[in-house]
């Protein structure tokens, strides 16, 4: 039998994690006051770390910085395809009329 897995909001993470930088409990201290697990909360507090200004992105959402990498990429493919169609272009035009 599978385990229901919990799932939690951006705000209460952010929440949790200003929480545990306030007060002096450990980590795990703070996971059995809370009911989550310890693993979890260390999660939320290294990602909060690396992750100042955007901590919790929600699911299938990407940060803004890797959101503009995602849409350079597909503009570069796209730019790629119309060079492609461009030169097989020139090449049928360039020829010789006979």
């Amino acid at each position: 039998m599978s385990e229901f897995r919990q799932r939690y909001n951006q705000k209460f993470k952010e929440e949790t994690v200003k929480y545990i930088q306030q007060h002096s409990k450990s980590i795990p201290d703070i996971a059995s006051e809370l009911n989550i697990p310890a693993k979890t909360l260390s999660s939320w507090v290294s990602k909060y770390r690396q992750f100042p200004d955007e901590p919790f992105v929600g699911s299938g959402n990407l940060r803004s910085h890797d959101q503009i990498v995602k849409d350079l990429e597909q503009r570069n493919k796209d730019l790629e395809e119309e060079l492609a169609i461009l030169k097989k272009a020139l090449h049928i035009f360039s020829k010789d009329p006979k």
